[in-house]
């Protein structure tokens, strides 16, 4: 099976109302040319998992910028005024979890389980309106698993099949997003024909289609 596409064709793997996974921190690791994509297709009312909002004209804040998020599930937003502004303004709803919930929530939706037990958040608007529940004398709180429709994801080497590695912090919000989305499009930054499977970080079976990003120079 070839899963090398172009571009374009991305068009044909989106639609509105759709929940995108987005990988990166602060727009590090985030597939900029399939965001810029996006913009262009203007796919509307979109649910976006990411680990922040971005900056205005960075990572998904280009998402926001343009009107196209109609709900932002992130850690913090801080970045990206244009997210608090809208927040502030009800024009777009946001969520903001504790990273390493976050982060495990997606995990766990990956690996087929329900949910995650955390203290994080206890005592604390978090554990509003959550299930608490107590195990040998501690408290923590019941966070649903996360799965999502789509997942964007930035490859630094991808062979191939779809074999994927990542140099660095690009490799964040990556692998586990990988896993818990239907439908996985990774952007290349050097496509190869194969890789030496011990500096692989994301296996084949996880991605759906790859896009190679052209090199300028």
């Amino acid at each position: 099976m070839n899963k090398l596409i172009k571009l374009e064709q991305l068009k044909d793997f989106v639609f509105d109302g759709m929940s995108i996974m987005v990988g990166g921190f602060m727009a590090v690791g985030t597939p900029e040319l399939l965001i810029d994509e996006l913009v262009k297709i203007n796919v509307r009312d979109l649910t976006i998992i990411c680990n922040d909002a971005g900056f205005i004209d960075k990572g998904v804040g280009k998402l926001i910028t343009n009107g196209q998020v109609k709900k932002l599930v992130a850690s913090h937003i801080g970045l990206n005024p244009m997210a608090g502004q809208l927040m502030s303004d009800d024009k777009m709803e946001v969520l903001l979890v504790p990273q390493g919930t976050l982060a495990e929530q997606i995990r766990a939706g990956g690996a087929g389980l329900g949910g995650i037990l955390t203290p994080t958040g206890i005592g604390t608007v978090v554990e509003n309106g959550k299930k608490i529940i107590s195990l040998e004398g501690k408290k923590y709180i019941l966070e649903p698993s996360m799965k999502a429709d789509l997942a964007l994801l930035y490859g630094s080497k991808v062979d191939k099949f779809g074999n994927t590695q990542y140099t660095k912090t690009t490799r964040n919000f990556n692998p586990v997003m990988a896993t818990a989305t239907k439908h996985v499009i990774v952007l290349a930054r050097k496509l190869v024909d194969e890789m030496n499977p011990d500096h692989v970080l994301t296996p084949h079976i996880f991605i759906d289609n790859i896009v190679e990003e052209v090199q300028n120079g």
